[in-house]
C-alpha cells in the first residue's frame, strides 16, 4: 500500500503522510477501520462557521469528527495502564483517546496549541503502542 493508493480525494484535500507502514496495516488487516477513516474524511467538509466562532471547549470541526467517527461506532477510551517493578505496580494513566475501534486508535487535533498536542500524543502513543494497546497512532 502506497500513499498513491489512498482515494484521489484524500490525496487531493489532505496532507497524508506514512508512519510505520500504517496505511498498509489498516487497509489489510483493519479493513473496516480503513474504510470508516476514508468516510469520515471524504465526508467531512470544513465550514466558515466552524472557524469563525471564538474559542473556548471542543471546536466545530473535532466535534464534526468526532461524530463522524461515532456514527461508525469508534468511542472515546481511556486506558488503564501500570508500571510493575518487581512485586511493586504504579498506575500510569493515559489521558483519552477521541476515537477507539478494534484496536485502533485516532487522536484528533484542530489548532491545538503546539506543545498540548506534541505531550498529549507524544505520551499516549509511547504508552500504548509500547504496552500493545493499540496498532497505530497519531494523524
Amino acid at each position: 500500500m502506497a500513499l498513491s493508493d489512498f482515494p484521489k480525494f484524500i490525496r487531493k484535500n489532505y496532507d497524508v503522510h506514512e508512519w510505520r507502514h500504517a496505511s498498509a496495516v489498516l487497509h489489510t488487516d483493519f479493513r473496516e477501520e480503513w474504510d470508516d477513516i476514508v468516510a469520515v474524511l471524504t465526508k467531512f467538509r470544513l465550514q466558515k462557521s466552524y472557524i469563525t466562532v471564538g474559542g473556548g471547549g471542543r471546536s466545530k470541526v473535532s466535534a464534526s469528527i468526532d461524530r463522524a467517527f461515532t456514527d461508525h461506532g469508534w468511542t472515546e477510551r481511556k486506558f488503564a495502564t501500570q508500571i510493575r517493578v518487581d512485586k511493586n505496580v504504579y498506575d500510569s494513566p493515559t489521558h483519552k483517546v477521541d476515537c477507539f475501534k478494534n484496536g485502533i486508535g485516532l487522536e484528533l487535533e484542530w489548532n491545538n496549541k503546539t506543545e498540548f498536542y506534541d505531550r498529549d500524543t507524544n505520551k499516549w502513543i509511547s504508552e500504548c503502542v509500547r504496552d500493545k494497546t493499540v496498532i497505530c497512532g497519531r494523524s
